[in-house]
């Protein structure tokens, strides 16, 4: 473990590298001018050269990625164009906001998920299961901005038992926190445990066939038993996948939600700062998201060893 653990810390460098060159060039071959958007457009010509000077712009993109490349490994990714703040003080800042939105999403996915999965493999070809399947499909085709703007006009407009939108920190006000997160993490997480019950229905229809569940059965044991500890824990393996990548995407920010909600997270941050041209911070939050998803992709391989003890990761001969 400790051999898999090294070499895939070591296999995030070329990817985060890699990232960061993708990056970079598509920002660079976006039109607009970083020094006009910071000094206006009535900038006299001597200032926004003055100030091009000053952040390098007047090189080489090659010399000007390998210049941010050097700040990013000394872990400066820069400063904002619109209010001059580090961009990863401004990240780490939105982090938690995110951070609470994708484990409220999570939650709710799970809630869902795990028991419709369970319920339409163990009674399959039934009322249940095809009642089950039709929400699934249902809870997949259904698009995120709709469903938001429609949760908020039955529960805010029209019900008002929720607030519409906004954010306010759990330590300053934790009732009023919890009911803020109610209908984003409701659309994110529906449409998650959609895609999750379907493929744990799939694995558990795999592994309730397999010879050790007949075994168990054979031996007397109850159904519940059989289920619930033979059959759902090897089960989850390939819901463990769905989940992790679908958190990497919540970490990446739920651009559409946290911005039909007034989220104050990483995806309205990065929308925010495309609207304004923030060209270092769109380029950090990327790159931000990016180290994310590795370290969540490296959670869900552990979690793999958790949940089947069989899986060894060895390096290879």
């Amino acid at each position: 473990m400790a051999r898999f653990l090294l070499r895939r810390c070591l296999l995030t460098l070329p990817v985060l590298f890699f990232v960061s060159l993708i990056v970079f060039t598509l920002i660079a071959l976006v039109p607009g001018d970083p020094a006009r958007i910071m000094l206006g457009e009535e900038a006299s010509p001597e200032a926004l050269q003055a100030l091009r000077r000053e952040m390098g712009l007047d090189q080489p993109v090659v010399v000007r990625y390998l210049r941010w490349l050097e700040h990013i490994g000394r872990g400066d990714f820069g400063r904002s164009l619109r209010d001059r703040r580090p961009v990863l003080e401004t990240l780490l800042q939105k982090l938690p906001v995110t951070l609470e939105l994708a484990a409220a999403s999570l939650l709710v996915a799970w809630a869902i998920a795990i028991p419709a999965g369970i319920l339409a493999a163990w009674r399959q070809r039934t009322v249940v299961d095809y009642a089950a399947t039709t929400v699934a499909l249902a809870g997949i085709s259904i698009p995120n901005f709709w469903l938001g703007i429609m949760l908020i006009y039955l529960l805010a407009v029209n019900l008002r038992w929720l607030p519409p939108s906004g954010y306010v920190e759990p330590w300053v006000d934790l009732g009023r926190n919890l009911r803020l997160m109610v209908m984003p993490s409701i659309v994110l997480g529906t449409g998650l445990a959609a895609l999750v019950m379907r493929v744990l229905r799939s694995s558990m229809l795999e592994v309730l066939g397999a010879d050790y569940v007949r075994t168990a059965r054979a031996k007397g044991l109850g159904e519940r038993l059989v289920v619930g500890r033979h059959a759902l824990r090897n089960a989850l393996i390939p819901v463990v996948t769905i989940m992790g990548l679908q958190l990497g995407g919540l970490l990446g920010g739920a651009v559409i939600t946290e911005t039909i909600f007034a989220v104050p997270g990483i995806g309205r941050l990065v929308v925010e700062a495309i609207l304004t041209r923030d060209y270092p911070m769109v380029q950090g939050a990327v790159l931000f998201v990016a180290l994310g998803v590795v370290v969540t992709n490296l959670l869900v391989d552990l979690g793999y060893a958790w949940l089947d003890p069989r899986i060894r990761y060895e390096a290879g001969p």
